[in-house]
């Protein structure tokens, strides 16, 4: 058994510090790196790309909607066209800091509101697609990250994009397979025993217990902890014990082929 364990990373903004990126880094396999559009600059990027190529750990563009003051966890209701464009402007960003630290984007993850907006949102959805199948024609493919069977992932492996399939550790689920809105009670998880057993349990038995008692059956290339959650390094290292103790292999996830290949 085999899976890669990521984080959201890089939030931090200038003099304002989010999240123990480098407290998180020896356990992860995977690193989500802001853009700039939630969270992170130009500085923050750098250092954290730095910390990922030290670690040997895979390097994600975590993009968003243009949102800094929500930290990109507001609905915008974006134009397609625009979105696509500042999905490519991000994706460049990250990529032209990361080229001149000896190290490369190998993925792309959408972030808080536009992660999960796209899951349904067909117009959305598909300018992210296209931001990446543009970037693909131009010699730079990215494996897409999303939700199990949501549209984004459907949309980009008949685009001709690898994909891979992630699961939250440390958030509840509902019984469709979606996330639980962080607005309501309990959507975030915070006891590192009780998030190390969900993660084994993805794994191993692939499938979720709903905050209804459904269990929902998945089957993740990747598990994901939350960086900026209260106690973060703490659950990553508990989800990393657990793996390690379960006989779970941590790295680097294999994107699924993709349809039209």
């Amino acid at each position: 058994m085999r899976i890669d364990l990521n984080a959201d990373v890089g939030e931090s903004f200038a003099r304002w510090t989010l999240g123990d990126d480098a407290g998180l880094a020896p356990v992860l396999s995977s690193m989500n790196v802001a853009c700039g559009f939630h969270a992170g600059d130009p500085a923050v990027m750098t250092s954290t790309v730095r910390l990922a190529r030290e670690h040997g750990i895979a390097i994600g563009a975590h993009v968003s909607y243009r949102d800094l003051a929500g930290f990109g966890r507001r609905f915008i209701d974006a134009d397609p066209a625009e979105l696509r464009a500042e999905v490519r402007y991000q994706v460049g960003a990250l990529t032209a800091i990361a080229a001149a630290e000896g190290a490369a984007v190998t993925y792309c993850k959408p972030h808080g509101a536009l992660y999960n907006t796209i899951v349904e949102h067909e117009q959305q959805a598909a300018a992210v697609v296209e931001a990446l199948v543009g970037l693909a024609e131009h010699g730079q493919t990215l494996t897409l990250l999303g939700l199990p069977g949501s549209l984004p992932l459907r949309l980009a492996s008949a685009a001709g994009l690898p994909t891979a399939a992630e699961a939250f550790v440390d958030r509840a689920y509902q019984a469709d397979g979606t996330l639980v809105s962080r607005s309501r009670d309990g959507a975030v998880l915070h006891d590192p025993d009780v998030v190390a057993a969900r993660a084994v349990r993805m794994v191993t038995d692939g499938v979720v217990e709903a905050v209804d008692g459904t269990l929902v059956r998945l089957r993740p290339a990747s598990l994901c902890v939350h960086g900026d959650s209260p106690g973060a390094v703490a659950m990553a290292r508990a989800v990393r014990a657990a793996l390690d103790a379960a006989g779970v292999t941590v790295g680097p996830f294999t994107p699924a082929p993709a349809a039209a290949a």
